[in-house]
């Protein structure tokens, strides 16, 4: 294997086909965990620290997603905490204590429902997240790596992953280090975790409307915003969950 577009074309293909078929029953798992979340006036909370933020953003708050959806995100603890912004690092995500504030600053109503996502799930204030949501009686989602998890150790006290505290865990197929064309000499290039992560966000959104229908209802689903009459149609929305849902951190 070269490095090369079409090699790392050629993974990726291969990889979403394998997380297409190996995930369908978890899909459907989460599908019906949120879809009851939501008939019952829930809203959806995702998480994700590093680059498993793109995984929060594909879920809250874009064109054809869910209206009912919230993301939380480590800087809430400066935006919505007052915490000096110096608190923020790379190394963050790894001190579970941070768990706790970003759940108390979360508006949180029973029966919500939680998305969190992290590749490795070793990190403790993910870890710590997961622990708080299940305590607090929450249905929990994780997107994570199965082969990048199961290769590390926790970096949590409790020896815990984020795998072993969710309801589903869907598995998005990403090798030990997320990387996928090796160099010479050692290391990789080519990361696949966010493609395919956004690929089961959007599976589950799919399945969650799906359900929607089924019952008869009208999904709260999103119109893009740069379309005319977008703005009006979303905002009417979120109305229904003023207080709940946060856009623009």
């Amino acid at each position: 294997m070269t490095v090369s577009a079409e090699d790392y074309l050629a993974v990726v293909t291969e990889t979403i086909g394998q997380v297409a078929a190996s995930q369908r029953e978890a899909v459907g798992r989460a599908a019906d965990l949120i879809a009851e979340a939501v008939q019952a006036d829930g809203v959806v909370h995702a998480f994700g620290t590093g680059h498993s933020e793109a995984l929060a953003m594909e879920i809250a708050g874009r064109a054809g997603g869910l209206v009912p959806t919230n993301r939380i995100a480590l800087r809430d603890l400066v935006l919505l905490g007052g915490e000096p912004a110096d608190r923020l690092g790379p190394l963050l995500e790894r001190d579970p204590a941070v768990a706790h504030r970003l759940y108390e600053l979360a508006p949180v109503r029973p029966t919500d429902v939680f998305v969190l996502a992290s590749n490795s799930g070793v990190n403790g204030a993910m870890v710590e997240f997961a622990t708080l949501v299940k305590e607090h009686g929450h249905g929990l989602v994780a997107i994570t790596s199965a082969r990048h998890s199961g290769q590390m150790a926790s970096r949590h006290p409790s020896g815990r992953k984020l795998s072993d505290l969710a309801d589903v865990v869907l598995d998005n197929g990403a090798p030990y280090g997320d990387a996928t064309l090796p160099l010479p000499g050692g290391g990789a290039v080519g990361a696949v975790s966010s493609i395919t992560a956004a690929l089961l966000a959007q599976q589950v959104t799919v399945e969650v409307v799906a359900r929607l229908l089924a019952a008869g209802e009208r999904p709260p689903v999103y119109l893009s915003a740069n379309i005319p009459d977008g703005d009006a149609h979303n905002n009417e929305l979120e109305a229904r969950y003023a207080g709940r849902i946060r856009r623009g951190s």
